[in-house]
């Protein structure tokens, strides 16, 4: 995918940052980004000599030195607040991550913001010690889901959402005007051929992931499937499941949401575009120790396939083509699948039970039969 000119910037950054995790394939990480090895290793020099500085095509003048005086550097902890939105701890943590020095204690910092009215009061959440769990490494597991469709001056907006499970990387956020199972699939090939593909993704219970026991599968989650992709769904009412997910879209919209005012889905695609570039790069993540998410992500090595490869099934099963109507015939009977896998084979595979037999589409596994119960 081409660097577009307007997030050139952002782009090159998180180019480079990936370039510098261990082990990462150099030359397949430029294919991602849709750019020559020379290209890459040309902004790697530059960031090296200069920085940030070095990223830009036209030199400017910065908006930010380090060691100010205390009045100064008061000003500027007034102005990341004013822009962000974070409390001490995540400003001190990116004014030393911007080269600034004798930077104020958290506690100093929440001081100065409570004294100029930025806040009432510390946010309890600073001082609370959450169990979490996450997955040991990048692309093991990706949530995805939309937050709740808001209003424009043109229409609405139903943001696109995928995450990684470890890192808090957000993939993909993308501005839709619908949510339906080709708008989304469209906006995975993009992230697929950024990032590669992951082991797992988990989804939500709703169109277009599926909806309930009936409806379990639908064309898109097939096609993931399809991919090699495992595919879960979170329990019905209960969205902690997604839960890194979930506080994604609050903290989307308490930092961009709840500030803006957006036009249309182009507006709201440029700040959303902006917003994750500091969510990625810049913002310190309490879960990561105050690390940024981008310091603990790498690429999937999995490929995203341009043609998907031929199904193939082990030869100790049956094959059988799901017909129109969602069933397969089998021994003189007539089971229901799945109307998602229409036109596509599954096998049936014989257990240690006579008559019971698990069916598979791809690795996965969709339901089991029962030979000696009636249907």
């Amino acid at each position: 995918m081409p660097w577009k000119e307007v997030s050139r910037m952002s782009l090159r950054k998180e180019f480079i940052m990936l370039y510098n995790q261990p082990g990462i394939n150099k030359s397949a990480l430029c294919r991602r980004f849709g750019i020559s090895r020379k290209t890459g290793l040309k902004w790697i020099r530059r960031y090296r000599e200069t920085g940030d500085k070095g990223l830009i095509d036209q030199s400017r003048k910065p908006h930010h030195s380090p060691n100010k005086t205390n009045h100064e550097m008061e000003q500027h902890i007034l102005t990341l607040r004013d822009d962000t939105g974070w409390g001490g701890r995540k400003l001190h943590r990116r004014l030393s991550d911007l080269g600034y020095r004798n930077i104020p204690q958290p506690s100093s910092i929440s001081s100065i913001l409570k004294r100029n009215g930025r806040i009432i009061s510390t946010p309890s959440s600073e001082h609370q010690t959450w169990q979490r769990f996450e997955h040991e490494a990048p692309n093991q597991l990706w949530q995805m889901d939309f937050k709740g469709h808001f209003a424009m001056q043109q229409g609405r907006c139903h943001a696109l959402t995928v995450l990684d499970d470890h890192s808090r990387f957000s993939l993909c956020l993308q501005a839709c005007g619908d949510e339906k199972g080709n708008t989304v699939k469209a906006q995975l090939i993009h992230t697929f051929e950024r990032y590669g593909l992951p082991e797992r993704m988990t989804m939500d219970n709703g169109s277009p992931w599926g909806s309930d026991q009936q409806h379990r599968y639908t064309p898109l989650t097939v096609w993931l499937i399809r991919l090699g992709i495992r595919v879960s769904h979170s329990r019905p009412y209960h969205p902690q499941t997604q839960g890194k997910d979930e506080r994604f879209h609050r903290t989307l919209k308490d930092e961009l949401l709840r500030r803006h005012t957006f036009m249309n889905l182009i507006d709201c695609q440029y700040h959303f575009n902006r917003w994750r570039d500091v969510y990625n790069l810049e913002r310190p993540h309490e879960a990561l120790r105050l690390e940024v998410p981008v310091s603990r992500y790498q690429p999937s090595p999995r490929r995203f396939p341009e043609t998907l490869p031929p199904i193939e099934y082990a030869s100790n099963g049956y094959v059988r083509k799901v017909q129109d109507k969602g069933a397969i015939y089998f021994k003189g009977n007539i089971f229901r699948i799945s109307k998602a896998f229409k036109g596509h084979p599954v096998s049936l595979q014989p257990t240690q039970t006579d008559g019971v037999f698990m069916v598979y589409f791809c690795h996965h596994k969709i339901t089991e039969i029962d030979l000696n119960k009636p249907v």
